[in-house]
């Protein structure tokens, strides 16, 4: 399949570049400056509301504020007008997709008004409005995880270190599953099993099945709300989701989490690759911000809600929350460790479905 990296011209390369190096820059240079302006300071929080009004008055931190959302917007913009400029090369992708797998599209789902109200990741539009917004969202995905998420590692750390291993595994579910690149990993992890990929977004659904089958691997895709999947209960090895949660209210996970436990066979695991604090509260004052200025509102409803007991209410058992270290090590239950640059607090949610 055509790859739009593959085709940029030099000054689509370079404003591509140029917002690479600010996103990394303010990572690895502006947080640690502010983080040592805070430190300077009198300020010995406890909580993060107790961060956030020391964290306001620092000399650093309208750039750092500024710079986070400006070069977010940026992203969008270049990813767009390279996406728009190519667009019917890329829409024939879809028309001329072919190979293994399934793809299933049902335009009478209805879409939620708290995943329809907002331009999540500040993305034009979302990623449902069009059928172009897949390519967007998966170009723009790239430059967000600072070009370390390439080839997905992240989603194939997930699978291989957080997955139990099941040789004769039947059926997998990846709820959310976007433009696949959560689910594909799951099919070379399990590969005698059905892989089954769920999404709101009908051109998420276009695009995961066309690279699917272009790689040769057999998985179905299949537009419904994670919480109403359509799947038979009890019928699935293990029911995952990644970066989901975090963008749904709290009523919401909680049905999510109750539909997972509906899925999931006895002995079977359940895991959701999301986010937890760390435990800074200068750390997470500005996670919970990242959110704000990212158009992700329900982040709150993700740290302020006891998810481990919603699985438990569920049915579930052993469930709990495992750090997770993106950059190698993927499961990582000593924690993040100290870490200068700032960065998304991976964790994994993981229960399972007693025996009997």
């Amino acid at each position: 399949m055509l790859d739009i990296e593959d085709r940029l011209t030099l000054d689509e390369r370079s404003a591509v570049d140029f917002v690479l190096g600010l996103r990394k820059r303010w990572s690895d240079t502006v947080y640690p400056a502010m983080v040592a302006e805070f430190a300077a300071t009198d300020a010995r929080p406890g909580s993060v509301a107790e961060a956030e009004a020391p964290l306001h008055g620092l000399p650093l931190y309208p750039w750092f504020s500024h710079l986070e959302r400006v070069q977010q917007k940026m992203l969008w913009k270049i990813a767009g007008d390279a996406v728009i400029a190519r667009r019917e090369d890329l829409l024939e992708q879809f028309a001329e997709a072919s190979g293994p797998g399934e793809l299933v599209l049902d335009p009478e789902v209805p879409l939620p008004d708290w995943y329809t109200d907002y331009d999540i990741h500040v993305q034009p539009g979302g990623v449902f409005s069009d059928d172009l917004s897949a390519y967007v969202y998966e170009f723009g995905a790239r430059i967000v995880m600072l070009r370390d998420n390439d080839g997905y590692k992240f989603h194939q750390l997930f699978a291989t270190t957080a997955l139990p291993e099941i040789p004769e595994a039947r059926r997998v579910l990846d709820m959310g599953c976007g433009f696949g690149k959560s689910t594909r990993p799951l099919k070379l992890r399990y590969p005698t099993a059905e892989v089954i990929g769920v999404d709101l977004a009908a051109p998420g659904l276009r695009l995961a099945h066309a690279e699917s089958a272009e790689t040769g691997l057999d998985i179905s895709y299949r537009q419904a709300d994670a919480r109403a999947s359509g799947i038979d209960a009890g019928s699935c090895d293990v029911v995952t989701g990644t970066m989901l949660l975090h963008e749904m209210p709290g009523a919401v996970i909680k049905e999510t989490i109750d539909e997972a436990a509906r899925l999931v066979r006895p002995g079977g695991t359940v895991a959701f690759l999301e986010f937890q604090p760390t435990g800074d509260p200068l750390r997470d004052a500005t996670i919970f911000e990242h959110a704000e200025r990212n158009n992700e509102p329900f982040f709150r409803d993700l740290f302020g809600n006891d998810l481990v007991a919603m699985c438990e209410e569920a049915g579930l058992e052993n469930a709990r929350w495992t750090p997770f270290d993106e950059r190698s090590s993927g499961m990582s239950p000593t924690g993040w460790g100290q870490r200068r640059e700032w960065h998304f607090p991976w964790a994994v949610l993981s229960a399972t479905r007693p025996e009997s």
